[in-house]
């Protein structure tokens, strides 16, 4: 019986995947990190063979822990770090360069430049985003700009163009599909989301030849089959979103108002706002939350940079703490009568700011400072950071109420991360017993479309709570935080 489903979670720093029976349990889960590349300041790269590798590996590696047979998977899901960009030969399936990942910063000029020409509001309106170094379709241009030959070969119809999910399909179907999902083609600053297309006056200002872009499909959908060698056998990939749209899934967020945040490497809130593409006058983000049966769900989106990676700076640039872990007990010993403020703009401020050139700042440090009350800041940080964006979903949609946030991730994990963020907020965090939503979401997409999973309605209900934080903190101490931190944040960008 075909009653397991596989899913792909392509992420910024590492590979996983794991296996789910037909109810959606783990059975088996595989992990391999890869390379981070550097090449100057504010730019990030990765090798797209160790995207590959690290993904074929892992696939691999849980099937045979799991001890099935390929014959017995229903299905693939695949769920990626979004807005990463590559452009390979649509022969020899090659890349013509790394990917530029979605942190990367080196089309800031570029961006200003479009802004200074007045781009930006049409831009905005088609596609719900801004024009900022992270999405993909800047970074399009610079490869077509700066590997040689390479715009006279797009324009020849010899290459492809496609996000991380893209990739992996063409991979993993023998170069037989050249596909995406209208969620990560809603992050490439090429797709009209309100028309459902790419958007040919965007790709004519970007120089983007509309040849090299791939088909956009539903989320639940036929992407095809992988080649029989891989696995032994051939199995559908019948599921793909980007990473924050399949977590939104996986948290069951369907109802408009509904709203999670992922705390990974970045943080994403998204908001459900059903129907309704909701034109942001906050700087934030409207996107595709997830289409099913040709129809999108739009969300608000707030995006921040860096969530996680404060804590892996403490760990490998400081060298602070040895493991993830330590900083709870630590921040939990600081001195309360010190306020230290930590804003982490290690590569800009995302949402509400949309401030790619200015760096990360720390505040109110005292002779006694030390590393507990670094470790406090950091957590702390990510909370602040979440109170912006969510302060911004309010001014934006009037359904973005005080409700609950579901929250998910690495970062979750801290209770006192997660304490400190419902306090901050005012509002109850609702920490899943499932902690992988982002695969889970991609699983429950694929295994939807194989008949294997249950429908929407009944997905949402096995939803189930580890644990609720409520907010604690008097009213007149939370206003003095937020303020302490948005002085933070003014002084950091005046810089």
């Amino acid at each position: 019986m075909t009653s397991h489903i596989l899913a792909i979670d392509q992420g910024t720093t590492s590979s996983r995947a794991i296996l789910f029976d037909a109810a959606l349990r783990v059975v088996a889960v595989a992990q391999e990190e890869f390379p981070q590349i550097y090449p100057q300041a504010g730019w990030v790269e990765h090798d797209p063979a160790d995207l590959w590798s690290s993904v074929a590996g892992t696939a691999r590696g849980v099937i045979e822990r799991a001890g099935i047979a390929a014959a017995q998977i229903a299905a693939i899901g695949i769920t990626n770090q979004r807005e990463t960009t590559l452009i390979w030969d649509r022969d020899t399936g090659q890349p013509i360069h790394n990917a530029i990942v979605w942190q990367d910063r080196r089309t800031a000029d570029l961006c200003h430049q479009l802004k200074d020409e007045g781009h930006e509001p049409m831009v905005t309106h088609r596609t719900g985003l801004l024009l900022d170094p992270y999405f993909s379709g800047t970074k399009v241009k610079w490869l077509l700009d700066h590997v040689e030959g390479a715009r006279a070969r797009a324009e020849r119809g010899e290459l492809l163009f496609g996000t991380v999910d893209c990739f992996l399909i063409w991979k993993l179907t023998g170069g037989k599909v050249h596909a995406t999902d209208a969620t990560n083609a809603a992050r490439t600053l090429l797709y009209n989301i309100r028309e459902g297309r790419w958007d040919a006056d965007i790709c004519a200002l970007l120089g983007v030849p509309m040849a090299m872009l791939p088909e956009v499909r539903d989320c639940a959908a036929d992407f095809g089959v992988t080649r029989s060698d891989l696995f032994g056998h051939e199995i559908p990939i019948l599921g793909v979103a980007g990473d924050q749209q399949a977590a939104t899934v996986g948290q069951a967020c369907f109802a408009p108002g509904m709203m999670k945040s992922t705390y990974g490497t970045g943080c994403f809130a998204l908001l459900n706002t059903g129907p309704t593409l909701v034109e942001s006058r906050s700087r934030l983000l409207g996107t595709i939350a997830y289409q099913l049966d040709g129809k999108p769900t739009y969300a608000l989106e707030g995006s921040i940079f860096i969530a996680g990676a404060v804590v892996q700076w403490l760990r490998d640039g400081l060298k602070m703490i040895r493991a993830a872990a330590e900083t709870q007990p630590l921040a939990e010993a600081a001195d309360p009568s010190q306020d230290v403020v930590m804003v982490p703009a290690f590569v800009g401020l995302g949402a509400p700011y949309w401030k790619p050139d200015c760096r990360g700042a720390i505040f109110g440090l005292n002779r006694n400072s030390g590393p507990a009350e670094l470790a406090r800041a950091a957590l702390e940080s990510v909370g602040y950071q979440t109170r912006d964006l969510l302060e911004a979903m309010r001014a934006d949609w009037p359904g973005a109420t005080d409700g609950i946030l579901r929250v998910d991730g690495g970062m979750t994990a801290s209770d006192f991360a997660m304490q400190f963020l419902s306090d901050i907020i005012g509002a109850p965090v609702d920490r899943p017993q499932v902690r992988e939503t982002t695969a889970l979401g991609a699983a429950w997409l694929a295994g939807m479309r194989a008949g294997v999973c249950p429908s929407q309605a009944e997905f949402a209900a096995t939803w189930a709570l580890d644990r609720r934080f409520a907010p604690g903190m008097a009213d007149g101490t939370r206003a003095a935080k937020y303020g302490r931190w948005q002085r933070a944040v003014a002084a950091t960008i005046g810089v």
